[in-house]
């Protein structure tokens, strides 16, 4: 049996020693989401997994989904068709990459990784983009390429909630606060669904803008949540030399990796909060690890052009 079954995967938590912690007499423990699996990690892995059951049980032989070209989801969504046996088919944003695929695929670490796991790529203009959840749009990929189960850019939906719920179990209910980052809010619904009443669930979005809380709410009726915005540097994909180095001293001394989008932002901003004195003495904080290391030789390679340092992976 592949490991994408209806078995519950539980994913080990690792204590975080720090003096800011020591000074603030606050611990921190990190969900190790990450280490789930070597190419398929993380929330990719939840998000995936009831997603891919269904597409079998329902008969289908295909999976379609978006992404941008360093996208973590088009990547695991690749591995995760392969292990089960499904074609892949990657709709991605950006018709110019598509001009010269050999080139794209030499100088692109996400889009190669998925194309040597058997992923098919259709690469669109970015208004065409924009479009891709339209009817219109979706029947032309029909009739381009056949039946296929559809997941959505991110992979959220409601079966990737259920996923994202095996996320924190009964072990976890000794923490007073968990923590996640934020791109769709698919994973931290989950979370807060799965979590107990006295738990507070923080999000800590990679995107500017308020929209994100109205697409949590769609998947959770849950009020223990909140969403902090001061830590996305600038938006999506944006950092500075602050985040990389302290992404690069947080390795040194945990040996834990951390990505610059989602979970680096996040502990950067945990640590700023408990230098503030946010959390009372004594509380038990745990931060989610939800991979997306992939991302990372693609960001290095952004950071060369910009003469910047390099994150350690």
């Amino acid at each position: 049996m592949h490991i994408f079954s209806s078995e519950t995967v539980p994913s080990e938590n690792q204590s975080i020693t720090h003096p800011v912690l020591d000074t603030a007499e606050v611990f921190l423990d990190m969900k190790r989401e990450d280490l789930l699996h070597n190419e398929v990690s993380g929330n990719k892995f939840r998000k995936l997994k009831y997603n891919l059951i269904e597409a079998k049980r329902l008969g289908y032989t295909t999976i379609l989904t978006f992404g941008g070209a360093y996208s973590n989801h088009i990547a695991a969504t690749a591995a995760a068709g392969k292990i089960v046996g499904l074609h892949t088919i990657g709709v991605i944003r950006g018709d110019e990459l598509g001009l010269d695929l050999n080139k794209t695929l030499l100088e692109n670490d996400t889009l190669r990784f998925a194309s040597t796991a058997g992923m098919h790529f259709k690469f669109v203009s970015r208004e065409g983009y924009r479009n891709k959840s339209s009817g219109e749009f979706l029947d032309q990929l029909k009739e381009e390429f056949g039946s296929f189960y559809l997941i959505p850019e991110g992979g959220t939906n409601d079966l990737a909630i259920k996923g994202c719920e095996e996320i924190v179990t009964p072990k976890d209910t000794k923490y007073d606060v968990i923590c996640c980052a934020v791109g769709t809010g698919g994973t931290i619904s989950g979370i807060i669904n799965s979590s107990e009443d006295h738990q507070k669930i923080l999000g800590f979005p990679a995107l500017k803008g308020d929209f994100l809380s109205e697409d949590i709410k769609r998947y959770t009726s849950r009020t223990n949540w909140n969403l902090i915005h001061d830590y996305h540097f600038g938006g999506y994909g944006k950092l500075n030399q602050e985040l990389i180095a302290f992404i690069n001293t947080f390795k040194d001394q945990q040996n834990i990796a951390l990505d610059p989008v989602y979970t680096g932002k996040m502990l950067f901003g945990i640590f700023d909060m408990i230098k503030k004195g946010v959390f009372p003495k004594n509380t038990r904080i745990l931060a989610v690890h939800t991979g997306g290391l992939q991302g990372i030789a693609g960001m290095n390679k952004k950071l060369m052009k910009k003469k910047l340092p390099l994150i350690t992976i």
